[in-house]
């Protein structure tokens, strides 16, 4: 069974930076297909900000305008997201996702990130 937590999140000013951990149990997040980042506003549709393939090809949201950045570390299994410049619109809890197939998608929990204006 594959568990997947995720961490870093919590409150912080506009303006400010953080950076996300999603660290794997039971697989080894550098043989999936395709590890990645979304974001589930209230009221709004989980999206997509980031994400990364096994061949290394990197993809971020138009929204985001570069200020995502997603990584994976394979000796720690972790995946990493690096957001700066925060705005309040970035305020949602963040979901990272470790894909196989579609029989084989995992998802964290979730971790809040606020962002105060």
């Amino acid at each position: 069974q594959v568990q997947l937590v995720e961490s870093g999140g919590g409150l912080v000013q506009a303006g400010g930076s953080l950076t996300l951990s999603c660290a794997a149990v039971g697989a080894r997040t550098s043989s999936a297909a395709v590890v990645a980042w979304y974001r589930q506003a209230p009221g709004k549709q989980r999206e997509l900000v980031a994400s990364v393939t096994r061949g290394g090809t990197l993809n971020s949201a138009e929204s985001v305008n570069g200020r995502f950045t997603i990584s994976r570390d394979a000796v720690q299994n972790t995946v990493s997201l690096q957001i700066d410049s925060l705005k309040p619109e970035d305020t949602a809890v963040y979901f990272c996702n470790v894909f196989w197939s579609a029989e084989h998608s995992y998802w964290g929990q979730g971790t809040q990130v606020t962002v105060s204006s």
